[in-house]
């Protein structure tokens, strides 16, 4: 068995490292997601709470009555914006879809928990006021990425009903993880990570494989075929958590890393953007 030291974590869980051209990755994002907001309709920075992170991007469905798609954004919970990801927007848009992309507060100024409840009240306005962009809200699928999906995973974990009594049961029901993070134990003795301030029990809490399975849930989960072993293990982690009959997919993506799996969601054709149509119209 290999020995998990810190060394071996920060080699396993360093994607900027593992990834020497993230940068270019980053700059490509950067610019298709400027002309994404100039060229297509979006309504920025509306507020879902009270601090400054929690604003979200909304991109109106063309008709009413459209699908919804939430996409959350990686940063392992401490980098990134939704502004770095408005190019996910206009591919779906362009089917009929209302795109609503939330920001939220980063650590190490806010827990990974408290993260996730910002995330379950930007999912709460979502289904509040998906019809004024519309959107149908009981049509709700959330994508995320890396540390979103760990996020999407939360959500479909929801008792909704609890946060909110005018809320249905399973007012998010379909979720779509690319390269997710459901075991957060590692993390927490990751070296370069430690900013984020796990605890053990917090560790143990946000993370999605050792909650229930949600019923009646379901969840695609998808990794680059390229990323490191841990993000791989991460990936199958989640259906033998939760089974199959909630983690209906579960593939590596032959021939990609942490950031061009990404790229893959908004290729025409290519098989994740064809999981994410799927979903977002089953």
């Amino acid at each position: 068995m290999q020995r998990q030291d810190g060394e071996w974590l920060d080699r396993m869980y360093n994607n900027r490292a593992l990834v020497p051209q993230h940068g270019a990755h980053f700059a490509r994002w950067a610019d298709a997601s400027r002309r994404a907001r100039e060229a297509f309709e979006c309504v920025p920075d509306i507020p879902y709470g009270d601090s400054a992170g929690q604003r979200l991007d909304v991109f109106p469905a063309p008709q009413a009555r459209g699908p919804v798609m939430v996409f959350l954004h990686g940063g392992y919970w401490r980098a990134l914006d939704k502004s770095d990801h408005s190019f996910v927007a206009p591919m779906f848009q362009d089917v009929g879809a209302c795109v609503v992309v939330p920001n939220y507060d980063l650590c190490p100024a806010v827990t990974i928990p408290q993260i996730t409840l910002q995330i379950v009240r930007a999912l709460a306005w979502t289904w509040k006021h998906a019809p004024t962009y519309g959107g149908d809200p009981r049509q709700v699928t959330v994508v995320g990425h890396s540390a979103g999906g760990q996020l999407a995973a939360m959500l479909l974990a929801c008792d909704w009903r609890a946060w909110d009594p005018e809320l249905p049961a399973d007012a998010v029901r379909k979720a779509l993880s690319i390269s997710g993070l459901f075991d957060l134990e590692p993390i927490r003795r990751t070296p370069f990570l430690q900013d984020l301030r796990l605890t053990p029990e917090d560790a143990r809490r946000a993370s999605p494989a050792f909650l229930p399975a949600p019923a009646g849930a379901a969840l695609y989960a998808v990794a680059g075929g390229d990323e490191s072993p841990e993000f791989l293990r991460q990936n199958r982690l989640i259906r033998e958590a939760w089974g199959e009959g909630c983690v209906e997919v579960c593939e590596a993506l032959p021939g990609l890393n942490h950031f061009s799996v990404l790229e893959a969601l908004v290729e025409p054709e290519h098989r994740l953007h064809e999981l994410a149509l799927d979903l977002l119209f089953r």
